[in-house]
């Protein structure tokens, strides 16, 4: 996810704005403006970060069949490639509007000008082939001061739809359709749905109060959302997976890389957290599964039938998830539209991230 400074047209005298992306950490970065990516998670699914659980246990017993057809997938996907489908027709109209030619840049001829109209930015300004940070903002980046100063809380849901360039564009469908088809085969567009836009907000929520100098866009806080309820899904249901162990830590391993590379300069790691906290207590809400063998038939003999759909730890789960979940919403907003600053209740905060090192500077 990528965000940019709050930005007017770029000049000899005007720099273009602070870019941060949520994006693959291995995007080149502008010399002249800061480039913070949310990690789309594409090495997650390059990994082979999909649901990564074992097979389910052999068990015997009648409704064998109906209940291994709920776990391995019952519904058709249809959401994800209508999410795929509408990011890359917001993407055409960020270039419809950006025009490129129609305005003059200080950092070379426009790329790709046989596109015309749709041509893309100076590599110098926008490497990921996109349009420039003024364009993202008339269009809905997430940004502080508009989002708490002007009333613009919508910004905190549309900066999910918008993305910095092609390139920032295909990491993170391709890393949606990876994740995001199967969780939808499983548990259905409503469950999804929710999971990836709650995600994203939590994501832009915690990255607006921690980056004020920046405007971001990007579907990866979203995307961490579905990794983080994988996680939790696997937790919640532990006891229905075999090789749990394996996939417990495939899993732990694929989010510690993504979030590791979140710490590179550039990147907006803030939102990559929000999102993923978001979706790993989403996943106890909205994905615990019925226990083996249970059945809604109440003709069955008393001793055949379960007194309980889900096993006690997965409602403890849930409500302690669902109370974490309202809570952080609405402390995090409250503190947001109070304009305070929660690096000033959290000195160490920044280092989630960028770590400064010998090889790069998170100031630049």
């Amino acid at each position: 996810m990528h965000s940019y400074t709050r930005a007017s047209s770029p000049s000899p005298n005007n720099p273009p704005p602070l870019l941060q992306t949520q994006a693959n950490a291995t995007e080149p970065s502008s010399r002249t403006r800061r480039t913070t990516t949310r990690e789309s998670a594409a090495e997650m699914a390059s990994s082979g970060g999909g649901t990564k659980r074992g097979g389910v246990v052999a068990a015997e017993g009648e409704g064998e069949w109906e209940w291994e057809r709920e776990i391995t997938g019952r519904w058709r996907a249809w959401l994800v490639p209508a999410i795929v489908v509408a990011s890359v027709g917001v993407f055409v109209a960020e270039m419809v509007l950006n025009n490129c030619p129609a305005h003059y840049t200080p950092y070379g001829p426009c790329a790709a000008r046989f596109l015309r109209r749709l041509s893309f930015q100076p590599l110098r300004e926008n490497p990921l082939l996109g349009p420039s940070s003024s364009t993202l903002e008339r269009m809905g980046a997430l940004e502080w001061s508009k989002v708490v100063r002007q009333h613009q809380g919508w910004r905190l849901i549309t900066c999910i739809w918008l993305h910095a360039g092609l390139i920032h564009l295909l990491v993170n469908m391709l890393s949606l359709i990876f994740i995001g088809i199967r969780l939808e085969q499983q548990f259905g567009f409503v469950r999804i749905g929710l999971t990836y836009l709650l995600s994203g907000f939590g994501g832009s929520v915690l990255s607006a109060l921690l980056l004020r100098n920046s405007i971001s866009v990007g579907a990866s806080g979203a995307l961490f959302g579905l990794l983080g309820s994988m996680l939790s899904e696997l937790i919640t249901n532990w006891t229905i997976y075999s090789n749990k162990a394996a996939a417990l830590l495939t899993l732990l391993f694929i989010i510690a890389i993504n979030l590791a590379i979140g710490i590179l300069p550039h990147v907006d790691n803030f939102a990559h957290i929000g999102g993923f906290l978001t979706g790993f207590l989403l996943g106890f809400v909205l994905f615990p599964r019925p226990r083996f063998g249970w059945n809604e038939r109440h003709d069955l003999p008393l001793s055949r039938q379960m007194r309980s759909k889900y096993k006690p730890y997965q409602f403890v789960l849930w409500v302690v998830a669902l109370v974490l979940l309202l809570a952080g919403f609405t402390i995090g907003l409250v503190m947001l539209f109070k304009e305070k600053n929660l690096n000033d209740h959290c000195h160490w905060c920044h280092y989630l991230n960028c770590v400064p090192t010998s090889r790069w500077s998170c100031d630049t």
